[in-house]
C-alpha cells in the first residue's frame, strides 16, 4: 500500500485532481450516520436493488438510504478508476469501498462493479449476478447516471451531452472561486444549442438507456412481481430554469419523464410494476458544480434556509419509503415523485431570488453561505471532512471491493 500525505486538494476550479482515501470514507459514515433508521429493522434477505450511479450524489445517497432504511441487498454500478503513479483513485472509488464495508457491517449483501452502464456487456454482467447471487428476480431499480457522453451499443455512435439554452442565448449570474478559495459573483453569456446538440444531449441524458436496461433485464424474466423503477431527476427554480430546465439538459429530463410514462404502463401489464421520475432538491454534486448559475444558486438557498437544506440521505429515504410500501406513492400530475417541496416553496424562491438580484463579489459572503458551500465541493473529493487528519500519511491504494462467497 501507499501511503502519501495529501493535505491539501489540487484543482482546477470545481474540478479536483486527487481524492482523500481517508476523507471519502469519513464522509460516507456521516452520510450513513444521516439516513434515518426505519421504525422496524429491515430482515437481513432484503429486497434486491440495482443502484445504477451508486458512487456519487443522489445515487449514493440512493445506495446508502437503500441499504439502511429500506435493507436492500444487491448491485451498485457506476464508473470509476483505481490510483496511479501521478493521482490517486477517483472519489467515487474510495466511496464504494466504505460503502462497501457498511454493506458488510449492516449484513447486506452488496456487490459493486465499475464500467460503462451504457454497455450491454454491464447489462449482461448485473443479469448474470441477479440470476445466480440474487435468486433471480430484481425488486427495484434506481437509475441516477450523469455523463459527458454515451456509446449506443447497437449503432456504435457516441454522443457528448451540452449544457446550453435552447433558443436563444442565455447570459446569467455565477460564482466562482479563485485557487486561494476567494469568491466572485460574474456573469457568463453561453450561446443557444443546434438541434443536433439538443438531440445528443436527449441521447445521453435522457430515457433511452434506463429504457435499456428495464428491456434488458425483462428480457431475462428478472423482474419481480411488483418491481419498481425511479429514475433521479431535478426541475429547479426559474432562476436557473434558461441553461437547465428549458435548456438541453431540461429536452433530457422531459424524454426521461416521457420514458418514465412509457415504463410505467408497460411494467405495470408485465409484472404489476411501477416506473416513476423523482424530482429532488437542490444538492452539491460533481455534476451540478459545472452547470453555469447553480453554484451561486444553490448557495443563496443554503444561505436563505440554513439547515433546513434537505441532504440528499433524507430525500432519497423518503423516496425508498414510497417505493417499497413503507408509504403510499405520492406522485404530482404528470407522474412524478417530488422530494423538492421544501425548494420550490414561493416564500423561498422569492428569497433567494431577492438575494440573486443583489448579489456581488463585495457583498456575496453576506447573501450565501459560502463557506458551506466551498466545503461541500471539497467535502466531494474527501477534502474538509470533520474529524480527519489532513497531515497525516494515507493508504491512497485502496482495492475495489471483493464480494464474498
Amino acid at each position: 500500500m501507499t501511503d502519501r500525505v495529501i493535505d491539501r486538494p489540487r484543482s482546477r476550479g470545481f474540478l479536483f485532481l486527487d481524492s482523500h482515501p481517508a476523507g471519502c470514507r469519513q464522509q460516507v459514515c456521516d452520510m450513513w450516520e444521516a439516513v434515518p433508521a426505519p421504525a422496524v429493522p429491515p430482515p437481513t434477505d432484503g429486497p434486491v436493488a440495482l443502484v445504477i450511479g451508486s458512487s456519487a450524489g443522489y445515487g449514493l445517497a440512493a445506495t446508502l438510504a437503500g441499504l439502511k432504511r429500506a435493507g436492500i441487498r444487491g448491485i451498485g454500478v457506476c464508473f470509476e478508476k483505481p490510483g496511479s503513479a501521478r493521482r490517486t483513485a477517483t472519489a467515487g472509488w474510495y466511496r464504494t469501498a466504505a460503502t462497501a464495508e457498511l454493506a458488510r457491517k449492516a449484513g447486506r449483501d452488496m456487490v459493486f462493479r465499475t464500467g460503462d452502464a451504457f454497455s450491454d456487456a454491464m447489462k449482461e454482467q448485473v443479469a448474470d449476478l441477479v440470476a445466480e447471487r440474487f435468486g433471480g428476480k430484481l425488486d427495484h431499480l434506481i437509475y441516477s447516471v450523469a455523463a459527458p457522453r454515451r456509446t449506443d451499443p447497437e449503432t456504435g455512435t457516441t454522443y457528448a451531452s451540452v449544457l446550453q439554452p435552447i433558443g436563444a442565448p442565455s447570459r446569467t449570474r455565477t460564482l466562482v472561486f479563485d485557487g486561494e478559495g476567494a469568491p466572485e459573483v460574474k456573469e457568463v453569456e453561453t450561446a443557444p444549442a443546434t438541434e443536433e446538440d439538443i438531440a445528443q444531449t436527449v441521447a445521453v441524458m435522457g430515457g433511452a438507456d434506463w429504457e435499456r436496461w428495464i428491456d434488458h433485464l425483462a428480457g431475462r424474466g428478472l423482474l419481480a412481481e411488483g418491481f419498481s423503477t425511479a429514475a433521479l431527476s431535478y426541475i429547479g427554480s426559474s432562476l436557473t430554469e434558461a441553461i437547465y430546465r428549458k435548456g438541453t439538459i431540461g429536452a433530457a429530463k422531459a424524454h426521461l419523464e416521457g420514458t418514465a410514462r412509457t415504463l410505467d404502463k408497460r411494467l405495470s401489464e408485465l409484472v404489476g410494476g411501477r416506473a416513476v421520475t423523482s424530482v429532488n432538491g437542490a444538492a452539491v454534486t460533481q455534476s451540478s458544480t459545472a452547470i453555469p448559475g447553480i453554484a451561486l444558486y444553490v448557495g443563496l438557498l443554503r444561505g436563505v434556509l440554513g439547515e433546513r437544506l434537505v441532504p440528499p440521505t433524507a430525500q432519497l429515504s423518503e423516496l425508498w419509503d414510497q417505493l417499497t410500501g413503507a408509504r403510499p406513492l405520492d406522485l404530482d400530475e404528470e407522474g412524478r415523485v417530488r422530494l423538492d417541496g421544501w425548494e420550490l416553496t414561493p416564500q423561498v424562491q422569492a428569497a433567494v431570488a431577492e438575494r440573486w438580484q443583489r448579489a456581488t463579489t463585495e457583498n456575496i459572503a453576506e447573501l450565501a453561505d459560502l463557506d458551506w458551500f466551498h466545503g461541500e465541493v471539497q467535502r466531494l473529493y474527501g477534502f474538509a471532512v470533520p474529524g480527519v487528519d489532513y497531515g497525516a500519511p494515507v493508504a491512497t491504494e485502496v482495492p475495489w471491493p471483493q464480494e464474498s462467497a
